[in-house]
Order: C-alpha cells, then structure tokens, then sequence
C-alpha cells in the first residue's frame, strides 16, 4: 500500500468508524502499526484534517480538509440514507461495506446540520427474511460475479433446476437482481442459447472461464429486460422467467 492509499484509507476509517476511534482500531482497520497511525494522523493534520483527540483518548474527524460540503435537502438526505441502508441490508458483506463507505463519505461532506439530519432519519429499512438471503448469497462468490459482469466474461457454474437436475452451464452473466425474498442472475444461457434467470441459491459453483463476451452486455441486458416487461404484461414472466429454471 503506498503512503496516499495509506492516508486515504485513514482518512475514510475516521468517517465510518464510530468517534471517538482509538489508535489500536484504526491500526487493525488500516492494516499498519500503531506506530504509523500516530504518524499519519498527524500528517493529515498538517495536510488540513480537523481530527480531534490523542493517544490514548481516541480520535473525532470534524473536518477532513479533503471534501468540500455538499448542500442536500433533508429529504434528500432521507433518499440518501434510506437507499443505503437497503443496500446494507440486502447485499453481500463486499456490497454492505461498500454502502458504509459511501455513507462515510457523503457525511463527511455535510455541514453539522446535515450530518445531524442524517444521525436521525426518519426512514428506515427492515425486512423480513434476509437472514435466507444472506446465507444463499455466503455459499456463492458474488464479489466473482460481480465482476464478470463488469468484465463481460463468461462464467461456468454448477446449477441445480427446480426439477432437482443438477447440471453445469457456461453463462454470460448481465445482472444480479435482488428481487423480494430472491436473489436472481440474469444471464444468457450457453446451454440453452437463451435468456434465463438463474437463483443464487440453487448455484452450487461458479468459476471464471476467461472467455470474454464485450462489448454485448448492454445490448443483451436491454433487451432481456424489454422481454420481460412484454412477459409481465402478457402474464407469462413465470412461466418463462427462468428463475425456475
């Protein structure tokens, strides 16, 4: 890790980790000595960081020096944190994290009222059975998904169909889709040359296979997602939806 990746990840472990945050959390959080959190800390106090504390005592972050405030409504910031807190609640533990990050981030853009508003929201996320999807999503490697799809490669995996037939299939992942109770890959199938949603739960394996189907997804994911609206309205989206499958 270089000294600037060093500080920023320092920098962003003061605006997620809960003030005041002692010297030992913010060394295991950053992965560096105590020794080189003392001394960064006050490296990014010379650079213009307002962090409050000292050894021994913990330490607050009133003003990064870094990011300039954002002015957002309160209802805005009721948007904002709703919409975060549902991707804590419903992603994989790389998604989560990465929502907490981005609320660090944003907070730290916020004058005091803002940061204040955003303490108390209002709006809150609860829902009912995520502990199922939590744990189908523990079995897969969604952060490899994720990142075929960014890539647009192909991927192997071993599924099992509603049938109880296990089979394995070289798909080329679009989307992952957090439906209601579900968590579903939209993908076109190999096997069957074909659109097919594929439930995460039922996904016993999955591994890259470094074949590369760029620059199509978009193009495949638009008009996958034109035929199931046409599949919506025409009442047969189950039918032929593929999350069956």
């Amino acid at each position: 890790m270089s000294r600037s990746e060093r500080l920023f990840a320092l920098l962003q472990a003061l605006r997620t980790l809960a003030p005041p945050v002692t010297g030992q959390a913010l060394a295991r959080e950053t992965g560096v000595s105590l020794r080189s959190v003392y001394r960064d800390i006050e490296t990014l106090r010379a650079g213009g960081a307002d962090i409050a504390g000292e050894a021994g005592a913990g330490y607050t972050l009133l003003d990064d020096g870094t990011l300039r405030p954002r002015t957002f409504s309160r209802i805005e910031i009721e948007a904002l944190t709703l919409g975060l807190a549902q991707v804590r609640q419903m992603g994989d533990p790389a998604l989560a994290a990465a929502a907490d990050a981005v609320l660090g981030k944003v907070a730290a853009t916020l004058p005091s009222l803002g940061q204040q508003h955003m303490l108390h929201a209002v709006s809150r996320v609860h829902q009912f059975g995520d502990l199922d999807r939590r744990a189908a999503m523990a079995e897969v490697d969604m952060d490899l998904i994720r990142l075929a799809c960014w890539r647009e490669e192909a991927l192997d995996i071993r599924y099992t169909a509603r049938d109880g037939v296990a089979t394995r299939r070289a798909i080329w992942p679009l989307a992952i889709v957090y439906l209601d109770g579900m968590l579903v890959v939209l993908a076109r199938c190999c096997l069957r040359d074909d659109f097919r949603m594929f439930r995460v739960d039922r996904i016993a394996s999955v591994a890259t296979t470094g074949v590369s189907f760029r620059p199509r997804r978009a193009e495949l994911l638009r008009n996958y997602l034109v035929r199931l609206d046409q599949e919506s309205e025409a009442g047969t989206v189950v039918a032929r939806g593929g999350a069956q499958v």
